[in-house]
């Protein structure tokens, strides 16, 4: 406030500064103005009077600036004081509003740390309830977990148990198919059963025959002979045979597990030679055209035993040129055989077919013969509808000779009933006189009342 009102008094005083400069150059402008007229003399007592004015008006306005300047201060005194006033009943209020808001957060605070208190003592009562109904299911999910996995525990050893007794009952097969597997002939009996069992699966029953004797006079037999599906008074039959070269295979696969590549290479070039000499063993023994086709099958009755031939590069195809001998293992066979089962089933299709073509050939002669008798019964027909006209017309005619009998028969009665009247009144009936049939017709005719009617 003190320097609000410093700055009006300074503002005050440049504005009387500004106004005495203002009269000063009035009085010059008013002062040329004039010119030369009035001379040096009056110029002085103007300029006399000027400053007279002047210091008076300055004195008097320097003392309403100090009048003004007393009362601003006295102004500042009273707001001082009125200020310093309000600010300590602001000061007092403050304190007092302090006090009533302690009392107000001492009496929440009291509040809210008895609803903690009492919000903590629920959340214990519930989070005891809580964690002894967590403990119980707890307790009764961990038993009933336990005696699942005691009871799959005891499921799975019995499992092992059972599968550890399988192992050993197949240590002993095992066992048994290596001492089997080392007799030739049970090894042979072992691929012609497999080869038997597919034979039985794919064809249909009677397509192939067991050790059959494929050359006149001959001792040598294959072991499986297929028909094939050809219209023929004898068709011919396709040899398989089976072989089962263990030695060689399982040297070859004793050579790998060690991994001994020169083994390896010897072990596979032995199953080559003993494949290419059983390839040509067939085909000296089994292949007989006619009798039989141009080629014959070789089985290997595994699946790894025809793998490792086919690895072996170009040898099922250096087999097949020269010994017309085809290759094939349990993935194999089956296809080639389906292949033979298509041809029955195509030769079943055409003898049905020609079965239904004579069908159809007996019905077309049937059909003419059933077209003549519909002809002839036609024509019977005929006959028959001109013999029934006939007769139609012949009960016609008897019926109007009927019909002529039963006039004849009204006019007798009508003849008695006039006879009697006239016997009573002796006068001759009204009624005119009957006439005989005319034209031989046999139709009686009588007139009455000259109108002559049937």
């Amino acid at each position: 406030m003190p320097d609000a009102f410093g700055s009006g008094a300074g503002g005050l005083e440049l504005g009387l500064l500004v106004l005495v400069a203002a009269v000063v150059l009035s009085a010059a402008v008013l002062l040329r103005r004039r010119g030369s007229g009035g001379g040096a003399g009056s110029e002085g007592d103007l300029l006399a009077r000027l400053y007279v004015m002047l210091e008076r008006e300055g004195a008097a306005r320097t003392a309403d600036s100090e009048a003004l300047r007393a009362r601003l201060t006295d102004i500042e005194r009273v707001l001082a004081a009125r200020l310093e006033q309000g600010r300590m009943e602001m000061a007092d209020r403050l304190g007092a509003i302090a006090q009533s808001v302690g009392r107000e957060l001492a009496e929440a605070r009291v509040g809210q740390a008895e609803a903690l208190r009492d919000m903590a003592e629920a959340s214990a009562r519930q989070t005891e309830a809580i964690r002894a109904a967590v403990d119980e299911r707890l307790h009764e999910a961990v038993e009933r977990q336990m005696q699942t996995s005691f009871q799959r525990v005891l499921e799975q050893f019995g499992a092992m148990q059972k599968a550890m007794g399988e192992v050993t009952a197949m240590t002993a097969q095992i066992g048994d198919l290596k001492r089997l597997f080392s007799n030739v002939k049970t090894r042979g009996g072992w691929g012609e059963a497999q080869l038997r069992a597919i034979l039985d699966d794919v064809l249909p029953a009677g397509a192939y025959t067991a050790n059959c004797r494929l050359r006149e006079g001959s001792a040598e037999m294959v072991e499986f002979a297929v028909r094939m599906p050809v219209k023929a008074a004898t068709p011919p039959v396709l040899a398989i045979d089976s072989k089962f070269p263990t030695e060689a295979y399982e040297r070859l696969l004793d050579a790998v597990d060690r991994v001994d590549p020169e083994a390896e290479r010897a072990a596979r070039r032995a199953l080559d030679t003993t494949l290419r000499i059983e390839a040509r063993k067939i085909a000296s023994k089994y292949i007989v055209p006619p009798v039989t086709v141009e080629f014959a099958v070789l089985y290997l009755p595994t699946d790894g035993l025809y793998a490792e031939v086919a690895r072996s590069p170009g040898l099922l195809d250096e087999i097949g040129r020269t010994c017309r001998v085809i290759v094939m293992g349990p993935g194999l066979l089956p296809a080639m055989l389906r292949t033979i089962h298509l041809g029955y089933v195509t030769m079943a299709l055409e003898e049905r077919t020609d079965g239904i073509a004579r069908l159809l050939g007996a019905t077309r002669q049937e059909m003419l013969k059933m077209d003549g008798v519909l002809e002839k019964l036609a024509r019977n027909a005929s006959t028959m509808s001109s013999s029934i006209d006939e007769a139609r017309r012949r009960t016609r005619v008897v019926a109007r000779q009927l019909r002529g009998l039963d006039g004849v028969e009204a006019i007798s009665e009508d003849t008695a009933v006039s006879d009697g009247a006239s016997d009573e009144t002796g006068d001759n009936p009204a009624d005119g006189p009957v006439a005989p049939p005319a034209g031989g017709s046999g139709e009686p005719r009588r007139w009455a009342d000259g109108a002559p009617g049937r």
